[in-house]
């Protein structure tokens, strides 16, 4: 059980890194015209972020499950 949460923990970890670090770059780039590059919106920033860490962090894992041996 322990290597099980190890897993998904570091799986989890890793797949929302990349997926805030994704977000964090489209956010700052604002190129797509939305009107949102504006650095005081904070929380609406914070949940830009995390919905591209937490969305990508689920496609890890799934991948991860998918793909490793046991």
């Amino acid at each position: 059980m322990p290597h099980l949460i190890w897993f998904l923990l570091t799986r989890l970890s890793a797949g929302f890194a990349i997926g805030s670090v994704a977000g964090l770059a489209i956010w700052r780039v604002g190129s797509w015209g939305a009107g949102i590059e504006v650095p005081d919106y904070y929380v609406a920033q914070g949940m830009f972020v995390y919905l591209f860490g937490s969305t990508i962090a689920a496609g890890y894992l799934a991948t991860a499950l998918w793909l490793d041996e046991p």
